[in-house]
């Protein structure tokens, strides 16, 4: 299976030593950036993020309002990148809490997206299905709104990660 090219051109130091990075095969053949002083190898991965789903009783759709771009303005379900110290289920009960005040506890794994990102080129996300717990609906710490809506009057949803998990959690095609 033929790969595209990575893009290597803002990698220039190593991050262990500081040296510089040379592009070249790695032990599978693949082009990477090597430090020939200590021998590190930089892996370009996907950033890993989770996403939220919430219904409540009234099958209403828990969404925020974007503060930040990407996307800042738009609509989303709560959702952010990972912390290293968290597991996914903890990211997730994070995100719920900082964006919308809710204390969130994991129903459910949904799935996952594989796709572009703006500031890192690839994202996986990961959707979890949550029931609220606790706490006070709010717009929190990156969130302009946090409110829920009506599945058959949501406004279009930003993210296709998003789109992806709410229509596997409610069949609807957005």
């Amino acid at each position: 299976m033929e790969h595209p090219k990575i893009d290597y051109a803002n990698v220039n130091f190593c991050l262990r030593c500081g040296g510089p990075l040379k592009i070249s095969p790695d032990r599978e053949g693949k082009e990477r950036p090597f430090c020939n002083n200590c021998g590190w190898v930089y892996y370009k991965n996907p950033v890993p993020a989770v996403a939220v789903l919430v219904l409540n009783e009234r099958s209403e759709l828990l969404l925020v309002k974007r503060m930040f771009e990407p996307n800042a303005g738009e609509w989303a379900l709560p959702s952010g990148y990972m912390e290293i110290n968290l597991s996914p289920e903890e990211n997730a009960i994070e995100e719920m809490l900082e964006e919308t005040g809710l204390l969130g506890e994991v129903e459910h794994f949904i799935g996952w997206h594989f796709g572009h990102s703006p500031i890192y080129e690839r994202v996986l996300s990961l959707g979890f299905r949550m029931r609220v717990a606790g706490g006070r609906l709010q717009a929190g710490d990156d969130a302009l709104e946090a409110v829920f809506y009506p599945l058959d009057r949501l406004p279009p949803i930003c993210f296709a990660a998003h789109r992806k998990f709410i229509n596997l959690e409610t069949g609807l095609e957005l």
